[in-house]
């Protein structure tokens, strides 16, 4: 039998040469921006990892067409044209406006909307062309040869025996410094000292948390990086685009106060950084939001406001409507497109369907995080256009840049039933294309 003692001395050390390992190899390189190659040859093993698995699918697979045909491009085949334009050469090909043909058209298109239509299947995830070894993947590929089984199992056993507890370790060490350090912080008088130091506090945090998802990120046209005083506008596809973003510069962040550990969180980042908190009772006046977010731009030394103006988490192949409210505030709106790379890890969070917590727990058991962010020309209201005119124009920019699918639907029908004014408003369309418009009268 081992006592207690004997059980102890033999673990201390092996703790201790862990947590100096972590500090040593993962840590201070992430704290200052380094990297000492771990992450580079561990994202070569994957990929070539990957690519093996690849090949043994479709060598054992007969149906290689299925597998080329089954990504994100969804369950119909749709043409490009627009309905309009359909409509027009069906009329163009015969004479008059309506014909009792045009019923079983109407029918078909309204039939293949409810089937699948292009505003839900952005509310979850994204299908792989191939197999990426995670069970959560949609195509189902885990029994395809024994080799490959096997491989599946190691993978589960590196990604929950080994990944899971580094990476919760160093989110628990980036957060605990966190709120250690920007809670110091704060205790700073209020000068440049104190600014240093806050957002140097900051990038070190969310760097080590970023290691903590093994997240590989490729900035591009940082001299497009967004400057004090400005709006920082993006896509929204995770929660941690923060940590994606934050990992380059430091932002003020805008949101609703939590409670529990966000709120402890929270409250000890306003202390070290003047970021934008609401409750909810703030939340539903618009002028004070706005009134307060306008305050923030105009002091120039103040770190650029973060904002997500989609509202929501869309999956990392489309752009929806962006919230009108963030280009009202005035001055200069820096916009910045993130794309994901599917084939490591959905980083997409599906909030109807996974908890934070679930969510998290994916991420931590994912291969990793890689994805690209480019910052766009910043961009500033043109004489004559509206905020909806500007945000439109912000999002098919970010759209363009990211090669994302630039729709005008609102992300709150994620959760909300579609306004009766919206639907009105397509029936009139709908009526004008089947009996024509009556302008002429």
């Amino acid at each position: 039998m081992f006592s207690m003692g004997g059980i102890w001395a033999a673990v201390i050390p092996v703790l201790q040469v862990f947590f100096l390992s972590l500090l040593l190899l993962i840590m201070l390189p992430a704290m200052f921006g380094l990297s000492l190659g771990i992450t580079e040859t561990y994202m070569k093993i994957l990929i070539k990892t990957l690519e093996w698995a690849t090949l043994k699918i479709q060598k054992s697979s007969r149906e290689e067409e299925t597998l080329k045909h089954s990504s994100s491009n969804g369950l119909i085949q749709r043409d490009d044209s627009s309905l309009e334009m359909e409509i027009g050469e069906r009329r163009r090909s015969r004479r008059g406006d309506f014909a009792l043909s045009d019923v079983f058209y109407f029918s078909r298109k309204g039939i293949e909307s409810i089937v699948e239509d292009e505003v839900t299947q952005r509310f979850s995830s994204e299908e792989l062309v191939s197999w990426n070894l995670l069970t959560r993947t949609n195509n189902n590929f885990q029994y395809i040869s024994l080799r490959l089984t096997i491989l599946w199992g190691v993978g589960v056993i590196v990604r929950y025996g080994i990944l899971l507890p580094l990476r919760v370790t160093l989110a628990g060490i980036g957060l605990s410094w966190l709120v250690i350090g920007t809670t110091l912080v704060g205790y700073f008088p209020n000068c440049w000292l104190k600014n240093w130091l806050s957002e140097l506090v900051h990038v070190m945090c969310y760097r080590i948390c970023a290691r903590g998802l093994s997240a590989t990120i490729h900035y591009h046209n940082r001299e497009n990086k967004p400057k004090k005083g400005g709006i920082c506008v993006a896509n929204h596809t995770s929660p941690i685009d923060v940590v994606i973003l934050a990992n380059d510069g430091g932002y003020a962040m805008v949101g609703q106060v939590h409670g529990g550990l966000m709120g402890v969180v929270q409250r000890a980042m306003v202390r070290a950084c003047p970021h934008i908190w609401f409750e909810r009772a703030e939340m539903k006046d618009r002028h004070l939001v706005t009134q307060r977010l306008r305050d923030h731009v105009n002091d120039k030394k103040k770190l650029p406001i973060l904002i997500f103006p989609e509202g929501t988490c869309i999956n990392n192949t489309s752009v929806m409507m962006f919230k009108k409210g963030s280009f009202e505030i005035g001055g200069t709106i820096y916009p910045v497109a993130i794309k994901y790379d599917p084939q490591f890890g959905d980083a997409f969070w599906n909030s109807a369907k996974y908890s934070m917590v679930s969510y998290l727990l994916r991420m931590m058991t994912s291969w990793a995080i890689v994805c690209n962010v480019w910052y766009l020309p910043p961009m500033t209201q043109k004489e004559g256009e509206d905020a909806v005119q500007f945000a439109n124009r912000v999002k098919a920019a970010i759209a363009q840049q990211g090669g994302l699918v630039d729709l005008s639907w609102d992300g709150a029908l994620k959760r909300d039933k579609v306004k009766d004014t919206f639907k009105q408003e397509q029936q009139k369309k709908y009526s004008s294309m089947v009996v024509g418009d009556d302008t002429n009268e």
